[in-house]
């Protein structure tokens, strides 16, 4: 069965990419075939990709950003046979109106944020664009808020997660500010794929994240409800 992920958020720096690229890694590591699609005319997960070396596991990557008038868009965004998952990187900047293309068929949406008062207000702004504009329904449990790049115990790491609990979107995980994720991109890896014992307490957070992806229904069943807090994080093992 192949599900659809998009990640989104119209501010730019909220770490879309980062999580785009590692969920695409972590899912070729287990054998899924990913596709990793990018819309975001800065080509950033392309340029990635690009590094990844021939015998790391095989991730298929779409630059929809691209125009090519030989070719139908249809053709240009076509998911190779035996595809399990695909992971979306949209770009900065989306308007309200374009969101629902860019959602459409998601099992689920991804809202990265930083612990900022400006991030804040561009989230509260996206989740609000999703549910009335893009008409996706809180009832489908479709959309997840992953606090990024998140310095716990802090003032506004407190605030960040206070008005994520108005919301009424789960917070599916809070992502460490780790330089590891610098590391990895560099490279052309997932954090998942550099050694366990340098990432080993950032893997520990993606484990709620991936728990929550992989248990949504399909598009169209009913969800059930999910908590609006954080889950607790046991450690995720790390591919070598």
């Amino acid at each position: 069965m192949t599900r659809k992920i998009v990640v989104l958020n119209p501010k730019g720096g909220s770490g879309k990419t980062t999580i785009a690229i590692n969920l695409a890694a972590y899912y070729a590591a287990q054998g899924l075939g990913p596709v990793l699609m990018d819309h975001d005319p800065q080509g950033s997960s392309t340029r990635w990709l690009k590094k990844r070396l021939q015998d790391q596991p095989r991730i298929h990557g779409i630059a929809a950003y691209e125009k090519n008038f030989r070719v139908t868009r249809s053709f240009l965004l076509r998911i190779p046979p035996g595809t399990q998952r695909v992971v979306i990187d949209t770009p900065a900047g989306v308007p309200a109106h374009g969101m629902p293309d860019l959602v459409k068929g998601a099992d689920a949406i991804l809202v990265p944020v930083l612990p900022s008062d400006i991030d804040i207000h561009a989230c509260s702004k996206c989740i609000s664009d999703l549910l009335l504009v893009a008409k996706v329904r809180r009832s489908e449990g479709r959309i997840g808020v992953v606090a990024n790049r998140v310095r716990r115990n802090t003032v506004v790491f407190n605030t960040l997660m206070r008005f994520l609990a108005t919301l009424q979107i789960p917070v599916i995980t809070t992502l460490r500010d780790s330089t590891n994720y610098l590391r990895a991109a560099e490279l052309g890896y997932g954090l998942h794929e550099m050694k366990p014992y340098l990432v080993r307490e950032d893997t520990e957070t993606w484990l709620p994240l991936i728990d929550w992806l992989e248990s949504r229904p399909p598009l169209g069943a009913t969800a059930s409800p999910v908590p609006l807090v954080e889950a607790s994080t046991p450690v995720l093992e790390a591919a070598s």
